[in-house]
C-alpha cells in the first residue's frame, strides 16, 4: 500500500532549511511512502468565515483542502518565528480545520519536526504547531520529535541529507509516521 505523506513547510523563503529538510524526507522515505512537498502556501488568504462559503471559496484554499484530503499523513515542519510557528502555518492549519468536524486533517497521523538557528531548534513553535494541529483534528504523534538546533551554521554549506545524523533521524522521523500511516489505514 502506498501512503501519500503531505509536507507543510512553514517557511516560504526558497532556501528555506526546512523546505530542505522536507525535500530530504522525500529522498530518505521508505518503500511505500510517497512524500509531496505542499507548494502554494504563500497564496492561500489568511482565513476568514466571510471568504470560507460553499461555492465561493479562494481557489487557493480548496487546492490546499483537496492536497490534505488525499494525504494519509501529514509530516509538517516548522522553522520559529518570534517563540512560535509562522504566520503562514498557522492559517494552513486553520484553512484544514475546516469545516468544523469535518476537517482535513480527519484523525490523520501527523509528525512535527523542523530546524531553527536557536540553541533549541525551534521546539517552542512545533509545540505550538503540535497543539494547534491537534485541536483542528490530527491524531499528533506526540513522541515522534525531530528539532535541529544551530541551522543557519549547521546548513551552510550542507543539505539536511547530506548531514548523516540528519538523514539518520529524518529517516526514523518518515518510517514511523509511514507506520502510523498503515496502521490507520489498516484499522
Amino acid at each position: 500500500m502506498s501512503v501519500r505523506i503531505l509536507a507543510l513547510v512553514g517557511s516560504l523563503r526558497a532556501g528555506s532549511h526546512n523546505r530542505q529538510l522536507a525535500e530530504a524526507a522525500g529522498k530518505l522515505a521508505p518503500e511505500g511512502a510517497d512524500v509531496q512537498l505542499y507548494e502554494g502556501l504563500a497564496e492561500v488568504p489568511f482565513y476568514n468565515e466571510d471568504i470560507d462559503v460553499e461555492g465561493s471559496v479562494p481557489a487557493a484554499a480548496v487546492r490546499l483542502r483537496e492536497a490534505a484530503q488525499a494525504a494519509d499523513a501529514f509530516l509538517i515542519l516548522s522553522p520559529e518565528y518570534n517563540g512560535t510557528m509562522p504566520a503562514v502555518l498557522k492559517n494552513a492549519i486553520d484553512w484544514l480545520s475546516r469545516p468544523f468536524g469535518a476537517g482535513a486533517f480527519g484523525g490523520k497521523p501527523v509528525a512535527v519536526i523542523g530546524t531553527a538557528f536557536g540553541q533549541y531548534g525551534g521546539v517552542w513553535a512545533q509545540d505550538e504547531t503540535r497543539k494547534a494541529v491537534g485541536i483542528a483534528g490530527g491524531k499528533v504523534i506526540e513522541d515522534l520529535k525531530l528539532s535541529i538546533p544551530g541551522s543557519v551554521t549547521r546548513f551552510a554549506g550542507t543539505h539536511p541529507v547530506d548531514d548523516s545524523e540528519v538523514a539518520a533521524q529524518l529517516t526514523e522521523v518518515v518510517a514511523r509516521l509511514h507506520a502510523h500511516a498503515g496502521e490507520a489505514a489498516a484499522a
